[in-house]
């Protein structure tokens, strides 16, 4: 198959957030998880004891969403739901160490993904690359979680 003609600036963004995209999936599956899953662990690493209502906004999904989401996570380990003291109704969610440790390594992968994406460029023309996309970008919305 032959390499798409990428006519426009925006074409070669696309082309590049794809690679980005398709290299995060691939360490994400190598690791038996959706991508859903891999964002509620990392969710959960940074906010331990967060309620399910929190992460069902976050995601953007309903609580009987999250709820079937934490059920596979929990069969396997990766999360626990623990009962709050007083309040049998409230329970938080903890990813395990187990959780926590499979998914310890994506930032590092990514770092690595964009190592080897601007890797044709120099020092000056990443910083010049940089520089142009933060101009770019300045003015756009900031996507919210």
């Amino acid at each position: 198959m032959d390499a798409p003609q990428l006519t426009s600036t925006l074409d070669l963004l696309r082309w590049i957030g794809w690679a980005q995209r398709k290299a995060g999936e691939d360490w994400i599956k190598e690791r038996e998880l959706s991508h859903e899953q891999s964002f509620a662990l990392g969710y959960l690493v940074q906010r331990p004891g967060a309620i399910q209502r929190d992460l069902a906004q976050v995601t953007r999904t309903s609580a009987a969403s999250v709820s079937s989401l934490l059920q596979g996570l929990e069969r396997r380990g990766l999360v626990e739901r623990r009962t709050d003291p007083g309040n049998e109704r409230s329970k938080r969610v903890y990813a395990t160490p187990a959780g926590a440790e499979l998914i310890a390594g994506f930032h590092a992968a990514m770092a690595g993904i964009e190592e080897s994406l601007l890797g044709p460029l120099d020092p000056a023309e990443r910083e010049s690359l940089h520089a142009l996309l933060t101009k770019v970008t300045a003015e756009l919305p900031h996507p919210t979680r």
